[in-house]
């Protein structure tokens, strides 16, 4: 009898990570020479295959448009390496006076590939995981398995001979949801980066290891009334019939400005936009949600076209995106969730402040935390919609799938998108290198503590100037101090002391104590007031004890205490006795004392 396949999956996993993390023993310790050496042989073969990868991606998953997928293979194996290539992750990366950062790896990154960006999402996780000196094992969704397997061979064939081990890029090849679970729960595996559906993500984060995962977008877009509307439509288009759409930051949602609501309309319509009558639009929302009232995976990734025929509605040749007048959002209202396809809900709101109640409510519904879009001519009033959206980005002026992922905006080119504590992820950044790394801060004193010098932050004196020209120390500051030279002072009273009563012949003159006990290099002298002066004051005037009994002594330091502790022997004193501090702090404490 056969195993079954999910024991073959996770007794796959197991041995897979295994043997990464004897690789990462390798890895860790290349230079950064060698590591950008086979990051770059990496990035230049995906780039040469990346028609090729995204033609096989296509057809296996049947989701969105090879030549649109040879474009995210691009992006990942060229703008990303590019962007990154100069990046230190090795060694010390950063040095200040005060601070140095060093880098280390994690370890054995478990990697999860979906299947609407496979090959790109592959190429994307490989490169940052090997820039940061991390082996990587892939967990491919189980419809886009050949290609992702496909991507991952040819580029660790490159990686090994420039060095890497050849266990340091691994890819399950029986996918199943137990040897993912496997691998995500393995002592060895260090990180993982979840990219999927909501289900998997949670699993990611249920495994007990650090991990970087992403939520769904259903994304929506305002067009504020100063908006160049022409550029606008066109954008939108662009970014949400890109791949079909089936990269989770493409506009799933339009809200038009009152005043300029006609004109989008039209504009749409001029640009292959097809706006659905009633009858229609409520055909086609009965196959964009499953019975469960989830999306429908089979319009994922397809054309406007392809959807419009499968709902038995007939739209013009060459439509290229869908549109529909929502009545609302929620889950009565199936336009307005995330589609992942060339379909648009479209929303009618007045002002700034109804859009962006408007797309706040759109981004409740599915959305939190991932992308939100705005076309305007008013720096000020994307400024005010960003600070109102529950988004990790928000692009401005730009197509939303293109901005979001650091191609046509400044943020940094990435395949995987946080989406922050609104959407329940460990971070809202655009997931890099950087993420894959820990770094460790080695840190220079800045500032004296306990030494009785004055502490500075920042070259600010930290004291204050009273009235009359006196000096203000801080009360933080004095309880840091006081705690810290009690003990400085009690030796040297000690000294003195013994010294004074024994009649010991003594270079040290009044004057010379005080002066010792003030510390001439300290910059805070005497926090308290005047203590110094008042003990001085009290040994000269009740320094003598000729009027003790014969077996009581006058003078007590800490070392006799010690010596009578070891002795198990009391010290008789009277009210007269001189102890110093420390001598009656460990004397109480042993109950050494007898007085009489």
């Amino acid at each position: 009898m056969s195993e079954p396949k999910d024991q073959i999956s996770q007794s796959e996993a197991q041995n897979v990570v295994e043997a990464a993390h004897l690789a990462f023993q390798a890895v860790a310790k290349f230079d950064q020479v060698k590591i950008d050496r086979i990051c770059e042989a990496m990035a230049q073969v995906a780039l040469r295959a990346s028609l090729r990868l995204g033609q096989m991606a296509c057809e296996e998953t049947g989701f969105g448009r090879a030549e649109d997928k040879r474009e995210k293979n691009r992006f990942a194996a060229e703008d990303v390496w590019n962007y990154f290539k100069n990046l230190k992750t090795v060694g010390v990366i950063k040095e200040t006076e005060s601070i140095v950062e060093i880098a280390s790896p994690r370890g054995v990154v478990a990697a999860i590939i979906p299947s609407t960006n496979p090959t790109s999402t592959a190429i994307f996780k490989i490169i940052i995981a090997i820039k940061s000196r991390n082996t990587i094992v892939l967990s491919p969704h189980p419809s886009a398995a050949r290609s992702i397997f496909e991507t991952a061979r040819l580029m660790r064939e490159v990686a090994v001979r420039e060095g890497l081990p050849a266990d340091a890029i691994q890819c399950l090849t029986n996918p199943t949801i137990e040897g993912t679970e496997t691998l995500m729960k393995h002592k060895k595996t260090a990180v993982i980066l979840a990219t999927g559906g909501i289900g998997l993500v949670r699993a990611a984060y249920s495994s007990g290891k650090p991990a970087f995962g992403v939520g769904p977008g259903n994304v929506p877009v305002f067009i504020e009334r100063t908006a160049n509307v022409e550029k606008a439509v066109a954008d939108i288009l662009t970014s949400t019939c890109f791949d079909n759409g089936t990269i989770c930051a493409s506009e799933q949602s339009v809200v038009a400005d009152a005043p300029v609501a006609a004109q989008i309309r039209e504009q749409f319509k001029a640009q292959g936009g097809h706006f659905l009558n009633q009858t229609e639009a409520d055909k086609v929302g009965e196959i964009l949600l499953t019975e469960q009232r989830t999306l429908n995976p089979n319009i994922v990734g397809k054309s406007a076209e392809y959807i419009a025929n499968l709902a038995g509605v007939s739209v013009p040749s060459g439509t290229r995106c869908l549109l529909a007048d929502c009545g609302g959002v929620g889950r009565d209202f199936p336009w307005s969730i995330e589609k992942l396809s060339p379909t648009l809900a479209f929303f009618v709101a007045d002002g700034i402040e109804a859009g962006a109640q408007k797309c706040l409510e759109i981004l409740q519904f599915g959305g939190m935390g991932h992308t939100a879009g705005m076309h305007t001519a008013s720096r000020e009033a994307a400024i005010k919609y960003g600070e109102k959206m529950p988004a990790s980005r928000v692009v401005i002026n730009s197509p939303t799938t293109h901005g979001a992922i650091g191609f046509s905006t400044a943020l940094p080119p990435s395949m995987t998108l946080g989406c922050g504590s609104w959407g329940g992820n460990v971070t809202s950044d655009n997931v890099s290198p950087i993420h894959l790394m820990d770094i460790k801060r080695v840190a220079f004193e800045t500032r004296s503590v306990g030494t009785g010098q004055r502490l500075e932050v920042r070259g600010q004196r930290s004291d204050t100037k009273l009235q009359n020209g006196q000096t203000e120390i801080p009360q933080s500051t004095i309880g840091n101090t006081q705690s810290n030279r009690r003990e400085e002072i009690a030796a040297i009273v000690d000294k003195f002391l013994r010294n004074k009563i024994a009649g010991t012949p003594t270079e040290t003159t009044d004057a010379d104590f005080q002066t010792e006990i003030q510390n001439p290099k300290s910059k805070i002298q005497n926090p308290t007031g005047s203590p110094v002066k008042t003990i001085i004051h009290e040994l000269k005037t009740d320094g003598a004890t000729n009027g003790a009994k014969s077996n009581s002594v006058d003078f007590v330091s800490e070392d006799d205490v010690k010596k009578a502790i070891e002795n198990g022997e009391k010290i008789y004193i009277t009210a007269k006795t001189i102890i110093t501090p420390s001598a009656r702090d460990l004397g109480e404490e042993k109950e050494v004392f007898a007085k009489v």
